[in-house]
Parts: C-alpha cells; structure tokens; sequence
C-alpha cells in the first residue's frame, strides 16, 4: 500500500506544459472526454485548461469566426449560458459549464462536405413529380441528361400562401455558415426567363412535419 501511495500522479510527473503538449495532440474527442474522467486531477486539468474548446477551435475553425455560435449552446434539454464569471468558484463553475459545452460539440460535429445538407425530403407540392420533384433543388445545373433540372410547385391562386422544401442535414450538429439559392432560368422559353421567389424563409432545427424528419431545415417559398 505504501509502495502506491508513493507514486506520483502521471501528469504531476510530467509537468503542465509536456501534459498540455500530449493532450492537444488527440484526434478523437471521445479520447479527451475519457481522460477527463480518470480522476480528479486529471479531470480538473482538462477543464482548467480548457481542453475540450482548444480541440474544437482545432478541429473546426469556423466555430471561434462565428463567436455567437458558443454563446449559448443546449446541453441535455438545458440552455447553458458561456458567459465570464468574477471570482474563484464561479469562475470554477463556468470552466465546469464551456467543457459540458465544447465536450457535446466536439462528439457530435464532425468533419464533412461543404454541403450540409444529406437528403431533399419533401416538397409541400410538385407540378410535376419525380421529374421536377425537390431532389432537383440539391442539383446546381439547370439541365441533365434527363431534361431541365429544376423544382416547380403546383402554385398558389393566393401568393401570401407559402411553398415549403424540408431537407435532412448531414449530421445531428452542423454549422451553417452560408446558404445559397439558385434560381431557375428557363433556357427551354423564348428569352430564357428567370424564375424566382418573391421571398424567402430559413427555419433551421427539428422539423414538425414528422419524427423521421428531425434535424432538417426548412425553406420556405413565397410565390
């Protein structure tokens, strides 16, 4: 029993800065995570130095370019606020809350295509399906092999009633930086005519529609 209580602890060994060196240099978060639970020195230095956030601004950059996006993330049903705090235990207890945080992003982002977007879903109505279904919106070319490449709903007699594209994202976390639209030209028509929405309207999050379609982001289209 003497011979363990001896031992020193592997990071006290090493030191904070060789410690540091080792840790930063995982490339699976859930790595990270587990050295965290160890024990409680362990644990408190992975939170101390903010491990788990050094490894998302590692992995993915554009989370520290939109600051607003850690602002305030949910974590378990919960809104925890990554706000600075004055004094030693509530300084403690926000250092225990950023690496619940970036501990939850750095498991569920994960690297992937510039395209977020996995799958076209559905289309709240189509002129003329599949031909023109919502699968067309993912395609950037306004013609195929097939044809013109292009959605088209049935339309509306009252243009205040909105057309809806639901689609899947690629993973159950995504930063959305950027969304493009494309609008149709009629190459086909005499003058090639572009057709466009009068507005459009992102919702990003868990769909109503359905429970298969949760994480999906809907667009919105105004005749």
């Amino acid at each position: 029993m003497s011979e363990v209580k001896n031992k020193l602890d592997f990071m006290q060994w090493l030191g904070p800065d060789i410690s540091m060196k080792i840790l930063t240099h995982l490339d699976d978060p859930c790595d990270l995570i587990r050295v965290s639970t160890l024990s409680r020195s362990w644990h408190k230095f992975v939170i101390e130095y903010g491990l788990c956030k050094q490894f998302c601004m590692k992995k993915f950059p554009e989370i520290s370019a939109h600051s607003a996006v850690a602002h305030t993330i949910e974590v378990d049903n919960m809104v925890e606020p990554l706000t600075d705090m004055h004094g030693s235990s509530s300084n403690w207890e926000c250092l225990k809350r950023n690496h619940r945080v970036y501990a939850f992003l750095a498991s569920g982002l994960s690297p992937i295509s510039k395209n977020c977007i996995a799958v076209a879903k559905r289309a709240s109505s189509t002129n003329n399906y599949p031909e023109h279904g919502e699968m067309n919106t993912l395609d950037p070319r306004d013609r195929t092999r097939l044809g013109a490449s292009y959605w088209s709903s049935k339309g509306k007699s009252d243009p205040s009633i909105p057309e809806a594209l639901v689609y899947k994202l690629a993973s159950k976390i995504c930063l959305v930086s950027e969304i493009h639209v494309q609008p149709f030209q009629a190459y086909f028509q005499p003058g090639q005519p572009i057709y466009s929405a009068k507005s459009v309207r992102f919702r990003i999050g868990l769909s109503k529609i359905s429970v298969r379609d949760r994480w999906c982001y809907t667009l919105s289209r105004y005749a």
